[in-house]
């Protein structure tokens, strides 16, 4: 995790002060209770050990060792690509790799739900898995964001760290006499055997995968309650994760670095950490290393190059010039490679499903959306991860809530998204498809909301509504409004006292309702269906105009329904209203679309 951009600073003065400004910005002060533990690391007395503790006193990973490096002093945000596939250094060490990051911001939105007094921000995740373990070691994992080779910390056995033993009899590290961090937010398995969730929904809580871990270490973050957004509850917090002040400051170095903005980086592309705070610096590859058997937290010495052995009968030790140069055998064998994983395999995306899609407010997609992952040569690709994500200026939502999700594709290369439901407000917007961990082009599907809508419109009663001139028809309109034969609610609608039959112009006399300044009106808009699709029209009244009158509404979707009115003089054998038309005036009709 050393920092590339140009000539690193020297360790001890850029360590103090990088750490100090991000502490002084999000802490404000040191731990209180800082005291020294038996390796001579500082630690702080103010975290408080979970009820649940095990071997390991409170602390997820048991005080293990973790990586120092401070993030580089230029911008978290990436340059403009050029289009060629390269990943700059400088990016690489401040991106973070498409799979860790999907799985800290899932994790972010799991305990917004549960937990939302918790104010979990997925940056700190980010930061913690950074300093545990370098990003899942640059985002080495598979489809599933299980990493490719276990990542394990060394054994706690007491010598130059804490002693924990075996609680687990070796079934997560695979040591039976010692517990070690595992995984890429380094849990030991006594705090994993509570702590640990399942992520991804495979039915397993596996530490080394980063869906089960970060959504893991986001519940341990936030057990007893603490608000990370109060900055005592975070220095807590962090500190019960590692209880070194240390650990706390490196940590919050990086928090603060990815709140001012990070980018996403194809997986297995994120630069490996170099400085320890059990060793001291050491020096790093400059670009990921391939899978390996289970590493341990130290990386090995490099092995010296042994020099060349001399040849049989060549004096000097020479060794022979091979006869033909262009046929001959490599004097050395290549580099071992790493087998592709599916996810490098994909070359494009093909819609698997319609790419046109159209829904009423508030209701669900017939339709669902799907994506297929394929090869150059159009074969499917299997166990790759596909974002769908929803865009534009829209309030609709995958089912469960998010705008965002995540599904493998299975054996014929396919990965369906979760139903759309769609909010309340209308119009077009896109949701688009791109493969998790590669930068190739995406897949972009149409969809569009349209108004709820009534095919049926009926009042609820037949009593006739009639009124003596100048005064109040006692009966208020309510009608019905049905789709498909069910109740249709919050569906627009329109009240027009209309010329004719024939003529749907709005009449001048007769009959009228009320504005808010008791003025007459013959014409109301925005009136809108109740949950139960019912329509309770304000009170009516007549001028001085005698005879049959027509009051026409129409809902969004065509419905409509006419209304005979009957303003005739009392004695005249008609059922007369009641008042003097001299009444005050009835409330103006909601135009509130959501009344």
């Amino acid at each position: 995790m050393a920092a590339q951009f140009g000539r690193r600073l020297c360790k001890g003065a850029a360590t103090t002060a990088v750490a100090a400004a991000a502490v002084a910005a999000l802490s404000a002060s040191q731990a209180p209770g800082v005291t020294a533990d038996g390796q001579g690391r500082q630690t702080a007395s103010d975290a408080t050990p979970s009820s649940e503790q095990g071997a390991d006193g409170g602390s997820a990973t048991g005080n293990s060792p973790y990586y120092t490096d401070l993030p580089p002093l230029n911008s978290p945000n990436p340059s403009p690509s050029s289009g060629t596939g390269t990943i700059d250094p400088a990016a690489a060490e401040a991106g973070i790799p498409a799979t860790v990051l999907d799985a800290y911001k899932q994790a972010e939105a799991a305990l917004r739900e549960k937990k939302p007094g918790c104010n979990l921000p997925w940056q700190l995740l980010a930061a913690i898995g950074k300093v545990e373990s370098g990003q899942a070691r640059g985002g080495r994992v598979d489809a599933d964001g299980t990493t490719l080779s276990p990542i394990l910390g060394p054994q706690l056995d007491g010598n130059g760290f804490a002693l924990i033993k075996d609680t687990d009899d070796g079934a997560h590290d695979g040591n039976s006499t010692y517990d070690q961090a595992v995984g890429p937010m380094q849990f030991i398995p006594s705090t994993w055997a509570w702590a640990g969730r399942d992520g991804n929904a495979d039915g397993r809580k596996d530490p080394n995968n980063i869906y089960d871990a970060a959504l893991s270490a986001g519940h341990y973050l936030c057990r007893f309650d603490w608000d990370l957004s109060d900055r005592g509850d975070l220095r807590k917090a962090i500190l019960s994760y590692n209880n070194s002040t240390d650990y706390l400051n490196t940590v919050l170095s990086w928090l603060e670095y990815y709140r001012k903005g990070t980018h996403e980086i194809p997986d297995g592309s994120g630069t490996l950490p170099g400085d320890r705070s059990d060793s001291g610096t050491v020096v790093r590859p400059s670009s990921p290393a391939p899978a390996a058997p289970p590493v341990s937290a130290t990386p090995p010495a490099p092995k010296p190059t042994p020099e060349p052995t001399p040849a049989p009968g060549k004096p000097g030790g020479q060794t022979p010039k091979p006869t033909d140069p262009g046929s001959g055998s490599p004097t050395t064998p290549p580099p071992a490679t790493t087998p592709p994983t599916p996810t490098d395999t994909v070359h494009h995306l093909e819609a698997a499903g319609g790419t046109t899609l159209t829904a009423t407010a508030g209701g669900t997609f017939d339709e669902r959306i799907g994506a297929r992952a394929e090869t150059d040569a159009g074969k499917a690709v299997a166990r790759v991860r596909i974002r769908f994500t929803i865009q534009g200026d829209t309030d609709t939502t995958f089912t469960g809530g998010e705008s965002v999700a995540t599904v493998v594709t299975n054996t014929s290369g396919v990965a369906v998204a979760p139903a759309l439901r769609a909010g309340e407000r209308t119009g077009a917007f896109a949701v688009r498809a791109v493969v998790v961990g590669r930068d190739i082009p995406g897949v972009a599907y149409k969809a569009n909301v349209t108004e709820r809508a009534a095919d049926a419109l009926v009042r609820t009663g037949d009593a006739a509504l009639t009124c003596t001139p100048g005064g109040a028809f006692a009966e208020q309109v309510e009608l019905k409004a049905t789709y498909g034969g069910a109740a249709a609610g919050k569906v627009a609608a329109t009240a027009t006292l209309v010329t004719s039959a024939d003529d749907p112009s709005e009449n001048d006399k007769g009959p009228y309702f009320k504005d808010a300044d008791g003025q007459a009106v013959r014409t109301l808009k925005g009136l809108r269906t109740d949950a139960d699709g019912l329509l309770k029209l304000p009170r009516l009244y007549a001028d001085d105009t005698t005879g049959t009158f027509l009051l026409r509404v129409t809902t969004a979707g065509g419905a409509t329904v006419t209304v005979e009115l009957t303003v005739a003089a009392a004695g005249t054998g008609a059922e007369t209203g009641t008042g003097t038309g001299t009444e005050a005036p009835a409330p103006a009709p909601s135009t509130d679309p959501a009344a």
